[in-house]
């Protein structure tokens, strides 16, 4: 790995690097705020934070605010890219598809299966450098904005051995039923609605054997709320099970970053319950 940066953080250090992604077949960023317990030879959990569309690891470390919480609880932060990037990578002239817009699963469609791995990816390649290279315990949790909120959920789901938690802000809920969704898993993984459901939430989590404490906070005022993220949706799947889930609708916040840096810290408390 390259280190790109490093600049001190209430105490700790916020750092990003540089590697090259044998899963993804490119050079990768991402970014990773190590608390002050690191410092001080205390291996400390992580929270994997994923972002949402047109988003860089950079969007979240700028304007979240979570390294004073993250610092007073002792929890690492590592924030991926959204996708893979580069000349040699896809891409779409729009802001939903493509480059900025990886949806957080594997491909298996032309031209996009070279590099759209980003599932296989967060699951396995990056969570195994961040155990290599950095001094951190068994323990992590997951979370994410937007169609981050969307991967976060999903793999959680699909991973309740790997992350202890997981929380989001304005996920997409219900992807094979909304825009953004249809477009990216038709070019994605092809016009077979079926193998969409792999990553919907909505479907996952009805058969899902385990299912990690849930937490996810939605803007009343989000101009996506109807139309792309379907909350309700998600709702209405879990109301009869017996899961640790918690729904807040936030009256008057959006779908900005001035919604999730006002409740990230809530978030952090929420993980730290079951990252110690």
């Amino acid at each position: 790995m390259q280190q790109l940066s490093s600049v001190r953080s209430f105490g700790g250090w916020q750092q990003q690097y540089q590697h090259a992604s044998e899963v993804l077949g490119c050079d990768m960023q991402f970014s990773v705020y190590l608390p002050p317990q690191y410092e001080e030879c205390q291996a400390v959990p992580v929270l994997y934070w994923l972002s949402g569309l047109t988003c860089t690891d950079q969007n979240f470390v700028q304007k979240a605010g979570a390294q004073r919480v993250a610092a007073e609880l002792g929890i690492a932060i590592v924030v991926p890219d959204t996708s893979p990037r580069g000349e040699a990578v896809a891409d779409d002239e729009s802001y939903d598809l493509g480059q900025g817009a990886g949806f957080y699963l594997n491909a298996t469609q032309e031209p996009w299966a070279k590099n759209y791995r980003m599932y296989d990816y967060i699951v396995n390649e990056l969570t195994t450098i961040v155990q290599q290279h950095f001094q951190v315990t068994g323990k992590a949790a997951i979370s994410g904005h937007s169609m981050g909120g969307h991967g976060a959920l999903t793999i959680a789901l699909k991973n309740p051995d790997k992350f202890v938690s997981v929380s989001a802000f304005s996920p997409i809920c219900n992807p094979t039923r909304v825009p953004w969704g249809q477009k990216a898993f038709a070019a994605y993984l092809g016009n077979d609605p079926a193998t969409w459901e792999e990553y919907d939430t909505c479907k996952l989590i009805q058969y899902a054997k385990e299912v990690p404490p849930v937490l996810i906070d939605q803007g009343s005022l989000d101009e996506y709320l109807t139309t792309q993220l379907r909350p309700d949706e998600l709702v209405r799947t879990v109301a009869s099970s017996d899961i640790v889930f918690e729904m807040r609708m936030q009256p008057g916040y959006d779908h900005s970053y001035f919604f999730i840096a006002s409740f990230i810290e809530q978030h952090l408390r929420f993980h730290s319950r079951y990252l110690f």
